[in-house]
């Protein structure tokens, strides 16, 4: 029904958005890793439909999937109901069967007949054109996701691993064992070969009889070369990836994967030149896949979809995106943060993003994967970590354990935000007498990391009323730099009539265009990270990734001015892509790229 989707967002904040936007035609994505935070919400929502909730302990065998089938059966159930509740509204002002087709693209042809509805006296010809109206109302897609990393095995009461039950295969598993139809999981942060290879169990990612996939693979990417790994892949075993999301290496939320310097827009202007060529790539493999399986094959490729998220802020910037680039959708995130209608972010959160300014964002190391991580200054969890160093007693108890990767001190895998870890590594960093900026270095990059699973999911706790971990009540959150720009809450509709330009809730605000942002994101992170090497003395031995870093920053400058004086992108841009290439011009001759 729309051109844009409301991408996962922590573990908390898009955790029921379905159940807040799904009847209005709007897609979302739920985070599926967290099962506690699942179980929480089990808890909320089940006394909401008047339903008894009873408990999946973590004492009973597969409960993480369990947990995750049935809450998201839950979800469901709801926003079924919702929709045949909608269908039934009055078209009257204010009705949610009227904001349904009021928010819907000018574009849309149930728009037109809405207009014409709307607009005729013929009593007769209204009531049948109500008809057809309330016939098609369709919800937006109930999709989920998995950060591919978030894959720690989990063991029995014996110690020995459970067979397909780590992490994110159980996640996985308890999608699949969904009653969800028409609906996508998607795969971020990279190929998980491990969870890539259970998907060949999953025969509910087989296409049905008339061809059509009940439940579809979006594959979240950084540039074509991925999309075409990660789907030849999957496709020699028999599965489709039906979408393929770009997403900025910088201009985002949460945890970022910068490129090699090259920036969005070529990245999304290879996949519209080879999107065909990737197509029939991955078909080619597909289909003998399908045959050796036994399974019916197609005569021709299977529907396969580019969409793209990072930084996208005004609606002349989603429309380059749909009209240039040919996508199929777009990812609205950050902005959602400021829309209570959509997103569950607790009232102090929310008003410290209404507040942020470019000075309170930072891509921190605080995440324990070790990735890069978009973060909000100031917050709740921010404040906790940094009262107990002033304690004396660094890190975070360890509830979660989802991200327990390492076994630097430990046989069994811990996480570097947890105090078991810290102690350890602290006490290490002492005995080892370095030099006292060696020692500060050091010792700041193993404090700095922060516990995510609990402060990523307060959010919910908070504003439900409920108890996540006991005694733990810190937030933290993680939005894309463009949240800046963002300083009022607004409803679903505002926002919705902002993306289609029907209303500009950043009128007066100076804010750059998203390309502008993303590459001055890439300069900054550039000059850091040649800073970093200089301290290090390793400048010369990581001289040619940095020259091709450079070269890529150029020629994305170069490629944004074609499109500039071609007309594709607004004049303006001009200035700042002067600006952005003096500022790659004295970097490379500041540190001898060249």
């Amino acid at each position: 029904m729309h051109t844009f989707h409301i991408p996962v967002m922590g573990l908390a904040y898009t955790i029921d958005s379905p159940v807040k936007v799904a009847r209005f035609g709007i897609s979302s994505v739920i985070s599926i890793i967290e099962d506690r935070l699942i179980e929480m919400m089990r808890s909320h929502y089940y006394p909401t439909i008047g339903e008894t909730y009873r408990p999946i302990p973590a004492t009973e065998p597969d409960y993480r999937a369990r947990r995750i089938t049935d809450y998201l059966n839950l979800v469901n159930r709801i926003v079924k109901e919702q929709v045949a509740q909608l269908k039934n509204k009055a078209f009257e002002a204010g009705s949610e069967i009227v904001r349904y087709f009021e928010m819907l693209p000018e574009q849309h042809p149930l728009k037109q007949t809405y207009r014409q509805m709307t607009s005729t006296t013929d009593a007769g010809e209204k009531a049948t054109l109500a008809a057809r109206l309330r016939n098609a109302v369709r919800p937006g897609s109930i999709d989920v996701n998995i950060m591919t990393k978030t894959d720690k095995d989990n063991f029995d009461k014996n110690g020995q691993p459970i067979a397909d039950g780590s992490d994110a295969i159980a996640a996985l598993r308890g999608y699949v064992n969904s009653d969800l139809a028409g609906s996508s999981i998607v795969f971020s942060a990279g190929m998980n070969p491990r969870l890539y290879n259970y998907l060949e169990k999953c025969p509910q990612f087989n296409a049905d009889a008339t061809g059509n996939f009940s439940k579809k693979i979006i594959v979240k990417v950084s540039d074509f070369r991925s999309a075409l790994i990660q789907g030849k892949y999957l496709a020699k075993k028999g599965i489709w990836v039906s979408e393929f999301r770009i997403e900025s290496g910088l201009n985002c939320g949460g945890h970022a994967f910068p490129s090699d310097g090259t920036l969005m827009g070529p990245i999304m202007e290879e996949f519209k030149l080879r999107r065909q060529e990737l197509t029939d790539t991955l078909f080619a493999l597909y289909n003998p896949a399908l045959e050796n399986k036994g399974l019916a094959t197609f005569t021709s490729p299977p529907p396969l979809h580019i969409s793209a998220q990072g930084g996208i802020g005004t609606a002349a910037e989603d429309q380059l995106l749909h009209a240039y680039y040919g996508l199929d959708s777009t990812g609205w995130g950050t902005p959602f943060l400021l829309v209570p209608e959509a997103t569950t972010v607790d009232a102090d959160t929310r008003q410290r993003l209404r507040e942020a300014t470019t000075a309170d964002l930072t891509l921190s190391h605080h995440s324990p994967l070790g990735a890069r991580f978009h973060y909000l200054k100031g917050s709740t969890a921010e404040q906790e970590r940094l009262a107990r160093i002033q304690a004396g007693k660094p890190g975070s108890p360890c509830t979660e354990k989802h991200l327990s990767f390492n076994t630097e001190f430990t046989e069994k895998p811990v996480c570097t935000a947890s105090r078991q870890y810290q102690r350890l590594k602290v006490a290490q960093l002492q005995s080892l007498q370095l030099p006292e900026d060696v020692y500060t270095e050091q010792l700041e990059a193993v404090l700095e990391k922060e516990c995510l699973c609990v402060g990523l999911s307060n959010a919910a706790a908070i504003e439900y009323e409920q108890t996540f971990v006991k005694g733990r009540h810190a937030v933290n959150i993680c939005p894309g730099p463009g949240i800046a720009y963002f300083n009022k809450e607004v409803s679903l509709q505002t926002m919705t009539d902002h993306i289609y330009g029907r209303r500009n809730i950043l009128e007066g605000n100076a804010r750059p265009h998203m390309f502008i942002t993303e590459l001055k994101l890439y300069l900054d992170y550039l000059t850091e990270q040649l800073e970093k090497a200089r301290r290090h003395n390793t400048l010369a031995q990581q001289q040619k990734y940095f020259r091709t870093f450079s070269e890529q920053l150029t020629t994305g400058i170069e490629y944004y001015h074609q499109l500039t004086t071609t007309g594709v992108l607004p004049v303006e841009l001009l200035t700042g892509l002067e600006q952005a290439n003096l500022q790659l011009t004295n970097i490379v001759a500041a540190y001898a790229l060249a």
